[in-house]
């Protein structure tokens, strides 16, 4: 399973939601999602945004956990 670690990295930028969807042009409803691990997906260009903002990498933010449960009934 993908685990986001949006919360993580925001905590070590010391950013908040509101500053952080300002600055990538997302609804804080839309990047609250992600955050919280709720999403189903996420564009390469909202991925692009918050690396920039967070000044970080996509793995930083997603990582893959083959232990952790998928509860999508694909």
């Amino acid at each position: 399973m993908i685990v986001i670690n949006l919360d993580v990295m925001m905590a070590k930028r010391k950013i908040g939601l509101t500053e952080l969807a300002e600055r990538i042009d997302l609804t804080q409803a839309n990047l609250s999602i992600l955050k919280n691990g709720k999403g189903k997906a996420i564009r390469f260009s909202t991925l692009n945004k918050l690396c920039r903002a967070l000044e970080c990498q996509p793995g930083d933010i997603l990582e893959f956990n083959p232990n952790e449960e998928d509860n999508d009934n694909e």
